[in-house]
């Protein structure tokens, strides 16, 4: 609700209907020891009017920034139709489609969903859906470990997104199974395939590779893809959506195919909105399925011949006996999908191949107007998609407080994760990004380094 209606009357009636006189006493149950102190630093509540005017004025003094931030959230432009359907009555209020002969419209939007991600992955089947890529990584990863039953090891490249890492490791530590991390090499960036091999023996369920992984750079996967199927470990991709209508869908990597698939969907018509709510997707081969969390929507004909949309596959605690669940934590995230859905859908194979192509030449032309920038250099030299990580002589640090304070996010400083790289940033392009963007950042970037 956009307010809230009740009255201090309205209040005090309610409470007295209750036989209690504070609200507090209504929640007697909770120990004093776990209720909050009073908020000393929070100022006392302004009215309606008051809180618009704050709310304004901050978002005035923060400005509009050039983004030149990826990291696993990339800001690509959104069709205003986009979620001008989504939030309509019959969308943006749908709860759960349990109700098949209610929810023909919920249900026939996600099974449209599915058709077009396994379209995108060339995987057999995915679910509708997760909370978000990380999440969607660790159930890709304790599904690996059910199928393999005597294997308890998961390999992962070092040169994954770091909250990917550690979100797995949160999920899965104490679930007996063990993370064992690859380097990356430090000239290419890749996960090479001779590490891969050192590392794989008959107690690895299954190897992460990231396309394109958390540098931007492009792994040999069909090379990682047929090391791990040999050595009797499953395949878990962890893909860019967007990069798919140009790269090689999981599906077909290597001789056989990832056998999991997995990923955020954020790409995919989805807001920023400061870091969510995203949604997770996870696809795997058919023979797979009755392992995969979430839900599955299918469709059939009624008894009159009719075509109509079901849940054909929910292996969740909810819908059968805890411990035949898959897992207990998948969830719908009905919205962020059926955004997705018609995000695809307006888009087209062709739409969404053309935003992948202008996000990498964009890159391609930034990375040309840095070339020539003293004290500025591209850190690996492989092929890459729309991200890249550049070197620098200057602080990485100073350097994104520079180009803040000129009204540009320079990029994702790489010194916590990733230390041994020095002065490093990771710097994304979209779509979105104009030649005079692309300027701009080369022109400012050089007075920085320069003055640094």
């Amino acid at each position: 609700m956009p307010f809230i209606p009740h009255t201090a009357d309205d209040v005090r009636e309610m409470l007295a209907e209750c036989g209690v006189e504070r609200i507090d006493a209504l929640f007697d149950e909770i120990p004093d020891s776990l209720i909050s102190k009073p908020l000393s630093a929070i100022p006392e509540g302004l009215s309606e009017m008051e809180v618009s005017r704050l709310m304004n004025d901050a978002a005035r003094r923060e400005g509009a920034f050039l983004n030149f931030i990826g990291a696993g959230a990339y800001e690509h432009h959104i069709p205003a139709a986009v979620w001008q359907i989504a939030t309509r009555g019959e969308f943006y209020s749908a709860y759960t489609p349990y109700q098949a002969e209610a929810s023909q419209g919920t249900l026939q939007v996600l099974y449209e969903y599915q058709s077009m991600m396994c379209s995108l992955t060339g995987m057999d089947v995915t679910n509708a859906s997760l909370y978000d890529g990380a999440s969607a990584l660790a159930e890709a990863a304790l599904m690996a470990v059910r199928l393999h039953k005597s294997a308890h090891r998961v390999l992962v490249p070092k040169a994954l997104h770091p909250a990917y890492r550690a979100t797995v490791r949160t999920i899965v530590s104490n679930q007996g199974i063990e993370l064992v991390e690859v380097p990356y090499c430090p000239d290419s960036g890749r996960m090479l395939v001779e590490s891969v091999k050192e590392k794989l023996d008959a107690q690895v369920a299954a190897v992460v590779i990231a396309q394109p992984n958390f540098f931007g750079v492009l792994e040999d996967v069909d090379a990682l893809a047929d090391l791990a199927r040999d050595a009797g470990a499953a395949v878990i991709a962890c893909v860019n959506p967007v990069s798919l209508a140009l790269l090689k869908p999981p599906g077909k990597w290597g001789a056989q195919g990832a056998d999991i698939a997995v990923g955020d969907g954020q790409p995919l018509g989805i807001p920023l909105a400061s870091g969510g709510p995203y949604f997770g997707f996870l696809a795997c081969k058919q023979e797979l399925v009755r392992q995969m969390p979430g839900r599955v929507i299918g469709r059939t004909v009624d008894l009159d011949g009719k075509p109509g949309f079901t849940l054909t596959l929910q292996a969740r605690e909810q819908h059968i006996r805890r411990s035949k669940a898959t897992s207990n934590i998948c969830t719908n995230q009905g919205l962020a999908v059926t955004a997705a859905a018609i995000h695809l859908s307006l888009l087209g194979a062709e739409g969404l191949r053309r935003v992948a192509a202008q996000s990498h030449a964009n890159m391609k032309r930034l990375l040309s107007l840095v070339a020539g920038i003293n004290g500025v250099s591209q850190r690996f030299d492989s092929a890459h998609f729309h991200e890249t990580v550049l070197s620098l002589s200057a602080p990485s640090a100073k350097v994104c407080r520079t180009l803040r304070a000129a009204g540009i996010i320079a990029g994702y400083d790489l010194e916590k994760t990733y230390p041994e790289l020095g002065n490093a940033l990771l710097v994304c392009t979209t779509e979105t990004r104009t030649q005079a963007d692309l300027q701009q950042y080369a022109d400012t970037l050089s007075r920085c380094v320069g003055d640094v």
